[in-house]
């Protein structure tokens, strides 16, 4: 039989279908990337905000077509969406065959044999089963492999074969006032030390040149094992890793960036100068509101001292726009901050008012014709700073990694530097570079700088 999956959401996402997908090849079933040839299609959902949702859902539908047009007999849905929204799913939404949440989808070939059986199967942890849906005849295999959440885990890397994403940590404790990932993912839990360098090891065996650190937040890892961050210290063991020659960490926090993390940065000759601080707002009565647990003091200090010890740092952050009771004022001060600190990389979300969070309930809520707008202003004020970064890297060297050839053919390469994560950054554009495959590291000359891409030299 074959099975065809689509993954949305987030790289922590992405890394749970590699891993389910490497159970479901120990089962025996293929896989392919053609859903109308396939005889089973899973969606691994998101529903971190309401954009989210509707993705997942519209996906959800669109696989469920293919049981009247493709091969498709069953259809499983995985991911954050089956896990927050079960009982919902379970009963509107009869064409789904079965429902596995966050924390049991290493089951998902003890799944998969119930519904080949005939069984529709709602598969969650004990105490998540809605009542709702037990009533609605949901039923539940024993909880196995899953009841250890950080088991050695097979995977089947899905993306380029130089570069692989290493989840060192599930769930989340920061509570945030406007996030709903602690109600679905749970509590924060690192995985065990040596099982991250295990496979750690095992990527760089299997080719992989890039190493993405990623979890919902990375500066505490290890707090709750060990009873000390430990981050400094896995990324100096993860340096000594023979075959990795890039180390990015994502989802850092401020509050929880130490001195020794700082020297980490400046020291560890694998590790990218690429620090991504979400920081949300620079209003201190917003990040108050947020439920943040750093001050603008302390992250004005941190961005400082980052940059003073790491001349060439690249800073990547992400604000809220639109927050409840963000006063023009409030955004003004967001403004100043950015144009001040001016970062290389920014994202600008709108808020997205979700339910069960503290802030969905707060009053002061902002109409989305003014998020809109402020979003806009911030967005085009950020713009304007990179491209002002990107021209004063012009004649300037840099390594690159080569990802592919743009539409136009061979004479204009795709590629990242360090200063660049993939899918959320810019991209390089390598002229001349005919022969290059993707993987290859190559030096090359920046040419000119636009507001989100460069265009470059190849030089060696």
């Amino acid at each position: 039989m074959k099975l065809g999956l689509v993954s949305l959401g987030c790289p922590k996402n992405l890394v749970d279908s590699e891993v389910m997908l490497g159970v479901i090849e120990q089962y025996g079933l293929e896989i392919t990337n053609d859903p109308a040839q396939a005889d089973i299609l899973l969606v691994n959902t998101c529903a971190f905000i309401e954009s989210a949702k509707q993705e997942s859902i519209d996906n959800i539908l669109a696989m469920a077509e293919y049981k009247k047009t493709g091969s498709c007999k069953y259809l499983i849905v995985t991911g954050c969406l089956a896990q927050r929204y079960a009982a919902e799913v379970f009963q509107e939404m009869p064409e789904v065959d079965a429902l596995v949440g966050t924390n049991v989808f290493k089951d998902i070939g003890k799944v998969i044999g119930l519904v080949l059986e005939g069984r529709r199967v709602l598969h969650m942890k004990d105490g998540d089963l809605p009542e709702a849906a037990k009533k609605d005849g949901g039923l539940r295999p024993a909880v196995t492999a899953a009841a250890e959440p950080f088991a050695p885990d097979p995977r089947k890397l899905t993306g380029e074969p130089y570069s692989a994403y290493l989840k060192i940590a599930e769930g989340c404790n920061n509570r945030c006032s406007y996030c709903a990932i602690p109600l679905i993912r749970g509590p924060y839990v690192s995985k065990p030390y040596e099982q991250v360098l295990a496979e750690a090891r095992d990527l760089a065996a299997r080719g992989v040149k890039e190493l993405i650190v990623v979890a919902q937040d990375t500066t505490v890892y290890g707090a709750d094992l060990y009873g000390k961050l430990r981050l400094a210290e896995l990324l100096k063991d993860l340096n000594d890793i023979d075959g990795i020659r890039w180390i990015r960490v994502m989802y850092m926090y401020p509050n929880t960036f130490t001195d020794e993390l700082i020297e980490a940065f400046a020291t560890l000759p694998k590790l990218c100068h690429y620090v991504d601080l979400p920081l949300q707002h620079a209003s201190q009565r917003l990040l108050r509101a947020m439920n943040r647990h750093d001050s603008m003091a302390h992250t004005r200090e941190l961005l400082a001292k980052l940059r003073k010890r790491i001349p060439d740092i690249v800073i990547r952050t992400t604000f809220i726009v639109g927050f409840p009771g963000e006063t023009d004022e409030d955004f003004e001060e967001l403004k100043r901050f950015v144009e001040e600190e001016r970062f290389e990389n920014a994202g600008v979300f709108t808020y997205s008012r979700e339910e069960g969070t503290a802030a969905a309930e707060m009053p002061g809520q902002i109409p989305d014709a003014v998020k809109e707008d402020r979003y806009n202003e911030l967005m085009a004020i950020q713009a304007g700073i990179s491209e002002e970064l990107h021209k004063a890297e012009e004649g300037k060297e840099l390594e690159v990694v080569v990802e592919g050839y743009n539409e136009d053919g061979e004479n204009l390469a795709e590629a990242r530097s360090y200063r660049e994560a993939p899918d959320i950054d810019g991209m390089i554009y390598v002229e001349n570079a005919p022969g290059l495959k993707p993987g290859d590291f190559i030096r090359v000359r920046v040419d000119q700088g636009f507001d989100y891409d460069v265009v470059a030299l190849r030089v060696d």
